[in-house]
């Protein structure tokens, strides 16, 4: 017997980190999945494997123009989403969040589709409360060189509200903290790949401030358990939901683990911390652990290990693949 697709699926940035992991899932679960990006910085090697797959289809777009397809669900989750990338042409990145928005939520109103919003913890910008609860309203300054990503998201969250209020659509926004793991661009300029990169070539490790700033680190597996599990819930679960890691690390205690696991040599080299670089960030996760009976269970070291062997892999193909930073 047949197994036939349960539902169509869009999934917006679907060549990109995230995005592929997610039709990766989708595609596994039987569903017809249609990965929609422009390949700013998707890459079609994070789906080549999935281009055989009779139940996946992708279609090379920009979501700042309108887009018709038929879809049940829409995952929306593109937009560049490290500052070396989204800075690069900070206009177009204000356009995919809001334009993106609008074209994806106009979508889902003409189909009835449930529609996802990948959100951001950049929501909360440089936060006043630690850790963070989805009510925190943020601190976020609206004219920096990171307000293209960080109020454009923002915006994104009002429109898929407005959208909910106005159209009674089910919407769904979960905001989504560090992520890391294979298939994250070496030139992204993320602290994770960054480090790797450079504990891999042997160059000095770049150390923003005085190291002691921190983040939460999620494995890209967990992200993604979390992210099916919201877009299952009832229609009255709306979010926003926070996604990430609630365990705290600083940049020195990234910076001990990546070199104790790749063997380097490298040292330490510090330099000024960017402008509006936040100082703090750590989920609270209650309300996913409630909603979503999800939390992440990959330990640090354990992700760092395997996205450690993916570049080392990546280096070995490409030795010009560098790490950037901002």
């Amino acid at each position: 017997m047949i197994k036939r697709p349960q539902q169509s699926v869009v999934v917006t940035g679907g060549a990109g980190f995230l995005g592929s992991y997610l039709c990766e899932r989708l595609v596994a679960s039987g569903h017809d999945v249609l990965c929609v990006d422009n390949f700013f910085t998707g890459n079609k090697n994070n789906i080549a494997h999935l281009l055989g797959e009779t139940n996946f289809e992708l279609l090379r777009h920009d979501v700042t123009f309108p887009l018709y397809v038929e879809a049940s669900k829409i995952f929306n989750f593109a937009c560049p989403a490290s500052p070396i990338h989204y800075q690069f042409d900070p206009v177009q990145t204000t356009k995919t969040s809001v334009h993106g928005a609008i074209n994806m939520l106009g979508l889902a109103k003409r189909t009835r589709a449930k529609i996802l919003q990948a959100s951001t913890s950049e929501i909360y910008g440089d936060p006043v409360e630690h850790p963070q609860k989805e009510e925190h309203w943020g601190n976020v300054n609206p004219i920096g060189p990171r307000s293209c990503y960080d109020e454009g998201k923002r915006c994104a969250e009002t429109l898929f509200f407005d959208y909910r209020r106005q159209f009674a659509m089910p919407v769904k926004v979960v905001r989504i903290f560090n992520t890391y793991g294979p298939r994250m661009r070496p030139d992204d300029g993320r602290v994770v790949s960054n480090f790797i990169v450079q504990a891999l070539r042997g160059d000095p490790i770049t150390i923003y401030g005085d190291g002691t700033q921190t983040r939460s680190f999620c494995y890209v597996d967990d992200l993604i358990d979390g992210i099916l599990a919201m877009m299952e819930t009832p229609d009255d679960v709306t979010g926003p939901v926070n996604l990430g890691n609630p365990t705290e690390f600083t940049m020195l205690e990234l910076a001990k683990i990546i070199i104790e696991e790749t063997g380097s040599s490298s040292k330490l080299e510090f330099r000024p911390l960017p402008q509006d670089d936040p100082r703090q960030r750590k989920p609270d996760i209650s309300l996913a652990k409630r909603s979503l009976n999800w939390e992440p269970k990959t330990p640090l070291r354990d992700g760092i290990k395997n996205t450690c062997a993916y570049f080392e892999k990546v280096l070995a193909e490409n030795p010009e693949a560098a790490a950037f930073s901002i």
